[in-house]
């Protein structure tokens, strides 16, 4: 079996999933330079962070950070892009894992009890075939053992890509998005939303408006990146 799959690397080589250039021996789902050209955040353990200061005032939140920079045409995009539209899962969970690191060494987070993934709603997923936000939870996971619920908070109407909205036109296109299916498994929990990109905030106040309609509940946020 070793030999079939050194036969098969050795005609179809894998690729980065950022810039496609054939990946060396050790490397997995990026290469070394554009993994390096990720430019971080150092959020982490930051109180007052920029991502704090963009959600505040909007939801009753206990903490917040983003891992990464996200800029046009920049390094970062195209990852996020590979995870969410090019069907690159494993990259998911990998930087998913980048981010439970984080996560850790901030110990801003210790308390968190689960961890929530944005939803999609289901034609979405369908035609996705993955939540890359669900993914990223199940890598942070890995690092950060945590249960993740996927179903305690659904997206029960479907809404038009927030990257193709301007301003105003994003809370509006995602108000009232969200619902609460399973009060029981949130109630009392200090919970962790999870999402791939912070641009305005609108996805995130959207989902903790549906969530702090649960008795007992703290919310902290963590995204892959934020648009700066």
């Amino acid at each position: 079996m070793s030999s079939f799959k050194a036969i098969i690397q050795t005609l179809f080589p894998s690729t980065c999933a950022c810039c496609n250039e054939v990946l060396a021996v050790g490397e997995r789902q990026i290469c070394v330079r554009c993994l390096n050209g990720m430019a971080e955040t150092h959020f982490g353990g930051m109180h007052d962070n920029p991502a704090e200061r963009r959600l505040m005032g909007h939801m009753p939140l206990v903490s917040a950070t983003s891992v990464y920079r996200f800029q046009l045409d920049g390094t970062v995009q195209h990852v996020v892009h590979a995870m969410k539209f090019h069907g690159c899962t494993e990259l998911c969970l990998m930087m998913g894992r980048q981010m439970g690191l984080e996560l850790l060494h901030s110990g801003r987070f210790d308390g968190v009890d689960v961890l929530v993934p944005v939803p999609l709603h289901w034609l979405r997923r369908l035609s996705r075939g993955y939540n890359q936000s669900e993914l990223l939870c199940r890598g942070i996971a890995e690092v950060m053992p945590r249960q993740v619920l996927t179903t305690s908070l659904v997206r029960h109407r479907y809404t038009r890509q927030q990257s193709r909205q301007q301003g105003s036109r994003r809370a509006e296109n995602v108000e009232g998005a969200f619902r609460i299916r399973d009060v029981e498994s949130l109630k009392d929990k200090h919970v962790l939303l999870v999402d791939d990109v912070l641009t305005s905030g609108a996805t995130l106040n959207a989902c903790a408006d549906a969530l702090v309609t649960v008795p007992g509940i703290r919310i902290s946020v963590a995204t892959f990146s934020i648009a700066m």
